[in-house]
Formats: structure tokens, C-alpha cells, sequence
């Protein structure tokens, strides 16, 4: 991104209600562009100022005079709006993205200041806060969903998104949920257990309760997604390595305006039935050099729990690559 530049505008009429409708609830609008291509907009009243690249924000000068324009005609804004203004300007996003260095990768939210640690942490979050879709990789322990609910609630907290969709395939492992007691939603708890865990740590229990109580934070089965369109959301899917290519595909469709997704998952410890490829595994190959789509490799050495899980990780490697070049080397 070049040297950053100003432009000052004045829109006119000046009247409080159509400045409103432009700036959209809490500025959210502005916040919008801001996010999506890295600039400031500054305003008192119906005076603006504009600071980034200069072709960034010649462009969006001219599209707040547009929407402006709309905002006198009495129709009504929408974050929608905004996305398809952005798509359709052609702007570079992804350049014009301000870079986020390793003293800015800090999570803070109001019980907890979450610090990623190592490279591949820290690679992870800025990943997430510069993507719309993330893929985080590697074997337990090494903080992929954790972190990812920590930015959830961050982006909650900053109003960046309405509402969190935490998303899990509802796979056994070894178990069967036929077997478990309760509806559906009782069968499915137990697998989103470590998400609850997450939420309680940085929410507190009682305000995730209120939450889910009010569809702010929803937790679901993978299948619930179907037909769905997921708007001004931050959604996670987790244990994505339990996910077949017809679900990875219908996940990934379901992202829609405003919404950050991150799919976690370890290829190590897929418990689909044998014969069934992970959506997680095609997932990777597929995407491999999209734009715009983050993925971050986590190995054993990425472990931030008891020492000896990065060692039974690093164990199970060994044992896993012995046994591949044992079968290779058979006639």
C-alpha cells in the first residue's frame, strides 16, 4: 500500500437523517469500508475525510456521494449494499488490506487478553483478521479453535458481526449417538463441548447463556446449515476433518455478506466411515491458491498444552510414517 493520502468531502444536503442512513446503525456502514479496504473515514456532521491509498479513497469518495444520493431519496441502506458496492468497484481488497503486525496480535475481550503464541499463532490471527475464510490445520492442542472463538468474540464485542454460528459435524467417534440419551440437540452437546469451554472462559457463564438465549450465539450440527445464507456472522466449523466433500462444499456456499468463517480440523483424526474422503482433506487441495482464502499448518511443536501431548503427537507421526514405508516397501 503506497504512502497514505487525505480527501476532504462535503456532502450535501446537510441533514441528519439521510447522514444516518449513510453512516448506518453504530456507523457500521463506514466501519464497513474501512474494514474491507483498509482506510479511515473520519466525519463531523456532513464533512468527511478520507485516508489511505489514494485510489482506495477516490473510489470511496465517490461512493458515499452515491449512496448519499440514495440516502436523500428516502431508501433505506443496508450492510448488503455496501458489500456489492465494494465487489462491484473492482478494488484490489486484498492490497489494500493495512498490515497487522506482531505487537497488534492480541485479543482482548472483556474478561480476557488472549496473547497468541509462536509464529503459526500469530499467523493464524492475522490470517483471520485480514480473511473472509480461514483454514486452521494440525493436531490437538495447538489452539486452532480456541483462538478462533477468541476472535469471534472480539469481532461480537466491536459489533464487526451480529451473531457467532459455532458449527460442528455431528460424527462419532467410536461412539454411537443413537445410543445417547435425549433429542437431538442433547446428542449433540457433548461434541461442542470444548466450544461452549471457550465462550464461558471469555464470556462468563451466564452472558453466553443470555446469548444463545437470544440467537446472538448459536450452536448447531453442521447439518442445520443446509438452505441457510449466513449474513453479518462469524461462524467456526469445527472437527471439519469429520466433514464429507458434499458437506465441506455446502458450508463453504453458505458464507454470505459480512461473515468471517474458520474451519478447524486435524487430517490426523478424521472418524468418517472407512471409504469416505474428508471434506476437510479435498478442501485442501481444491482451494489450494484461491485468493482470499487464509490457511495456517500447525505441527507438534505449535502444542501449548501438557509437554507430553507435543510429545504423543510427534510419537504418533513417527509411528504413522513407519508403518506408510513399511506398506510402500512390501511387493
Amino acid at each position: 500500500m503506497s504512502t497514505a493520502q487525505s480527501i476532504k468531502l462535503t456532502l450535501e444536503p446537510e441533514n441528519a437523517a439521510f447522514l444516518a442512513n449513510l453512516c448506518g446503525p453504530f456507523n457500521e456502514h463506514i466501519k464497513l469500508l474501512e474494514k474491507r479496504l483498509g482506510i479511515e473515514i473520519r466525519n463531523h456532521g456532513n464533512h468527511f475525510q478520507l485516508l489511505g491509498d489514494i485510489d482506495i479513497i477516490k473510489t470511496v469518495s465517490d461512493m458515499l456521494e452515491s449512496l448519499y444520493k440514495e440516502a436523500t431519496q428516502d431508501k433505506r441502506l443496508s450492510p448488503d449494499q455496501i458489500h456489492l458496492l465494494i465487489q462491484q468497484s473492482g478494488i484490489n481488497q486484498t492490497t489494500s488490506t493495512p498490515a497487522v503486525t506482531d505487537t497488534d496480535i492480541s485479543i482482548r475481550t472483556k474478561k480476557v487478553l488472549i496473547r497468541p503464541r509462536g509464529d503459526n499463532q500469530q499467523d493464524y490471527v492475522r490470517s483471520i483478521l485480514q480473511h473472509d475464510i480461514n483454514f486452521g490445520i494440525g493436531p490437538a492442542g495447538t489452539g486452532k479453535t480456541y483462538l478462533a472463538v477468541a476472535c469471534a468474540v472480539d469481532a461480537l464485542e466491536r459489533e464487526e458481526v451480529d451473531r457467532i454460528l459455532l458449527v460442528r459435524p455431528a460424527v462419532e467417534a467410536g461412539e454411537k449417538l443413537g445410543f445417547l440419551p435425549g433429542d437431538l440437540s442433547q446428542k449433540v452437546d457433548p461434541y461442542l463441548r470444548p466450544l461452549y469451554d471457550a465462550l464461558y472462559e471469555m464470556l462468563g457463564f451466564e452472558r453466553v447463556g443470555k446469548l444463545i438465549e437470544r440467537n446472538v450465539i448459536e450452536v448447531a450440527p453442521l447439518a442445520f446449515m443446509r438452505g441457510r445464507t449466513l449474513n453479518n456472522s462469524f461462524v467456526i466449523l469445527d472437527e471439519s476433518q469429520n466433514t464429507t466433500r458434499e458437506q465441506m462444499k455446502m458450508f463453504l456456499t453458505r458464507i454470505g455478506f459480512g461473515t468471517t468463517a474458520v474451519i478447524t480440523g486435524d487430517i490426523t483424526q478424521v472418524d468418517l466411515p472407512k471409504g469416505t474422503r474428508s471434506g476437510l482433506i479435498h478442501a485442501m487441495q481444491v482451494l489450494d491458491g484461491v485468493k482470499d482464502i487464509g490457511f495456517t499448518q500447525f505441527t507438534a511443536k505449535d502444542v501449548v498444552r501438557h509437554p507430553l501431548v507435543q510429545h504423543i503427537v510427534r510419537a504418533y507421526d513417527r509411528f504413522e510414517k513407519q508403518q506408510n514405508n513399511t506398506q510402500e516397501q512390501k511387493p
